[in-house]
């Protein structure tokens, strides 16, 4: 028989103790996103998987705020994070940091995500775009990698907060493999 494990027995990291953790190389831009909750939602897998940072961009809101909290449930708190306005300088920036720029987003010649193999010892930010217009052209044009989730019925769409969640946890799955 398997029984459910209580909260007790979860192992969960204190704030402090998040903060000096090993993180995985990658950090998250959300790229005009409308939906507080999707914002939340992905905040959460964030401090599921350890991810570095996320950057708010645009019109995308920011903590605190009772929508974004109602879903974060606490990890606005652990997961570093910033506000900017501009998605593609904040892209440059980064850029010239030597972090590799990946939208995840529907595009000619895109890398299908089960082909995608992350290069060792590097760190990407991984951009997620507006719920109706995806991530922005000129930032996608920039970007140095375009991934796309494989899909195979007939929407050929998901909600933000999924693909954040398909695509973190076969990037990390992949890091922890190197």
């Amino acid at each position: 028989m398997n029984r459910k494990l209580k909260n007790s027995e979860l192992d969960r990291k204190t704030v402090a103790e998040f903060k000096e953790a090993k993180k995985t190389p990658l950090i998250i831009i959300l790229d005009n996103i409308r939906s507080l909750n999707n914002i939340g939602s992905v905040f959460r897998t964030a401090d599921a998987f350890l991810i570095e940072k996320i950057y708010l961009c645009g019109i995308t809101a920011t903590p605190p705020h009772k929508d974004i909290q109602k879903t974060a449930l606490g990890a606005t708190e652990t997961v570093d994070w910033e506000h900017t306005e501009n998605t593609l300088k904040l892209v440059t920036k980064l850029q010239s940091e030597n972090i590799k720029i990946v939208s995840i987003e529907q595009a000619e010649s895109a890398t299908l995500l089960n082909d995608f193999n992350p290069e060792p010892n590097q760190t990407y930010a991984i951009i997620f775009g507006n719920e109706v217009k995806g991530v922005q052209q000129e930032v996608v044009s920039t970007s140095d990698t375009v991934i796309e989730i494989p899909q195979y019925g007939s929407k050929h769409s998901l909600n933000i907060s999924v693909s954040a969640g398909v695509v973190i946890w076969d990037l990390f799955c992949k890091f922890k493999a190197n």
